[in-house]
């Protein structure tokens, strides 16, 4: 009882430091300034490369901004400074996982991706083989992928707002969720590719210098000697001390969190190759020389965020304690703000908060386009209407139609989701996406025997064992942590599969090709060519 009182008082001196008002006057000047842009954005939007696209009119900078934007999620921000605060070395691997995968993404895919496709992975995966069945595979992986990265997106987002609104009651976070989720459908329904390009550059601007000046702030207190920051998040009441700068406080507890971290750590390296909004990116460039520079700017950009990303963990640690960012609403999720207050006080969390609202709201703008051009594009104009649908028209109608159905879903599992920490959410994502969509993207590229039956084992097999594994496992039912409490379904012992998932789903797409005898020769020698030169590829995009 003593243990409740404490964490009720705590949550009320959070409560206490925040200034709704204020808050809600920057949170709602960004979303105006950001309406007016997408609005602006949105008058050239016509056609469906306009829409999924950009009328590939960004160049290599502003795209590599773009990607930097699309892929600094509410995860790299809320998420893993959460748990750097609260497990140092361990939370940290997050930010090493989502780097190195950055690479694994430029080395095999990327650029071959964008020589290959037009507007979508369907397009990439249906070159060689036959299109119907394979693009119907990829549209449903896609939708697959999308709402597993947004339930992470919604629930960092609905923490993020009841933290600035100082909202408490369960039903009040709720309702936050779901306005939440209407602001972010809006703007992908108005500005398309380009709107939604446009907010990723201005969030991305926004969360580095921000996430820069709390570095510097941070060090600066400290003399600019990390080891005293270290040592003050050490002696953290409530924290977990000397093992916050070792391996092992969340993930060395058992052999299952060993093999735990395992699972978590091939999913998050593999993962980004396979994540449809980011490769989607390269398609807004105009030449592969410009998606080549659009890289080197991410890279750059991506690396020097998640070093920032170290000191504001145990700057949250030192300066907030791990017992007031687990009484605050939004959990783990609320640290960076916390340290906002706690540095510059209501005026700097405000736009902290701000800032990590125009993160969520850019990634699940970008997940939502590329699932609704996926069905779009793959579904309704090459399965139902067999390539005759009006791309002026029809398609886009048909793409923002699906935005709404794929919003709604998003803000029910958001709700769901919403004390989830939002790291391990997007850990999820990207196992989906490196059993369902890596194997297949691959063996497209690289090996000629692969054919429509080795895609379809490798695409719905991935993401039928994948799934699986994710309702029948701790994340969902029978832990402390679980999306649904109360009942314990699980069977399979580790929260995250792609220790499982991913090596299954290579093996099927490998069973699923020499099962079968079919395959195209020359379209496969084709494809080899355009995807390791670009010849023929600006031809191929410009429809």
């Amino acid at each position: 009882m003593n243990g409740t009182s404490t964490a009720l008082a705590q949550e009320s001196q959070v409560i206490e430091g925040i200034n709704p008002v204020l808050n809600f006057s920057i949170f709602g000047a960004f979303v105006l300034i950001t309406l007016i842009i997408v609005f602006r954005a949105s008058r050239n939007t016509k056609t469906a490369s306009d829409y999924y696209a950009a009328g590939r009119a960004f160049s290599g900078p502003q795209n590599g901004i773009a990607i930097a934007g699309d892929y600094l999620s509410a995860a790299s921000f809320l998420g893993i400074c959460g748990a750097i605060a609260l497990n140092g070395y361990d939370g940290f691997l997050y930010s090493i996982g989502f780097l190195v995968a950055w690479l694994v993404a430029l080395l095999l895919v990327a650029e071959l991706l964008r020589n290959t496709g037009k507007f979508t992975m369907g397009d990439v995966l249906a070159f060689r083989m036959r299109q119907r069945p394979v693009r119907a595979a990829a549209a449903v992986s896609t939708l697959a992928v999308s709402f597993f990265y947004l339930l992470a997106q919604m629930a960092g987002g609905g923490g993020l707002v009841n933290l600035l609104l100082g909202i408490q009651s369960g039903a009040g976070q709720n309702a936050v969720i779901a306005a939440v989720g209407v602001v972010m459908i809006i703007y992908v329904l108005i500005g398309g590719m380009k709107g939604t390009t446009w907010v990723q550059i201005i969030k991305a601007v926004l969360l580095i210098t921000g996430a820069f000046a709390m570095t510097v702030w941070v060090l600066a207190m400290y003399g600019f000697n990390l080891s005293g920051l270290l040592a003050e998040a050490v002696a953290a009441e409530g924290g977990k001390g000397e093992a916050l700068l070792s391996p092992g406080a969340q993930y060395g507890l058992s052999e299952i969190t060993k093999l735990d971290f395992l699972s978590l750590a091939i999913a998050l390296v593999l993962g980004t190759a396979g994540l449809p909004h980011v490769l989607m990116r390269f398609y807004t460039v105009p030449t592969a020389k410009e998606a080549r520079r659009s890289v080197v700017w991410a890279i750059a950009l991506i690396g020097t965020f998640y070093l920032f990303t170290l000191v504001l963990g145990y700057g949250a640690a030192a300066l907030v304690g791990p017992a007031q960012i687990n009484a605050a609403p939004g959990g783990v999720n609320s640290a960076a703000p916390l340290l906002a207050l706690a540095l510059g006080g209501p005026v700097l969390l405000g736009f902290i908060a701000a800032v990590a609202f125009a993160t969520i709201l850019a990634v699940v703008a970008g997940l939502t386009i590329t699932a609704s051009a996926s069905f779009a594009h793959d579904v309704y104009a090459n399965v139902i209407k067999k390539g005759a649908a009006d791309s002026k028209g029809g398609e886009v109608r048909v793409a923002r139609i699906t935005a709404l159905v794929i919003g709604a879903a998003a803000i029910l599992g958001g709700i769901l989701a919403k004390e989830q920490n939002v790291a391990f959410l997007v850990a999820l994502a990207f196992a989906v996406a490196a059993s369902a969509n890596l194997p297949t993207i691959l063996y497209s590229l690289f090996w000629k025997r692969f054919n429509t039956s080795g895609a379809l084992w490798s695409i719905y097999g991935g993401l039928t064992v994948t799934i699986t594994l994710i309702v029948f496992s701790p994340a969902v039912s029978g832990s402390e942590s679980a999306m649904i409490q109360g009942v314990d379904f699980h069977w399979f012992p580790l929260s995250n599969p792609g220790l499982v998932s991913i090596p299954l789903s290579f093996f099927l797409g490998w069973l699923g090709t020499v099962m079968s005898k079919d395959g195209n020769g020359r379209k496969q020698a084709e494809m080899e060519v355009r995807s390791l030169t670009g010849a023929g590829a600006e031809k191929a995009t410009a429809h």
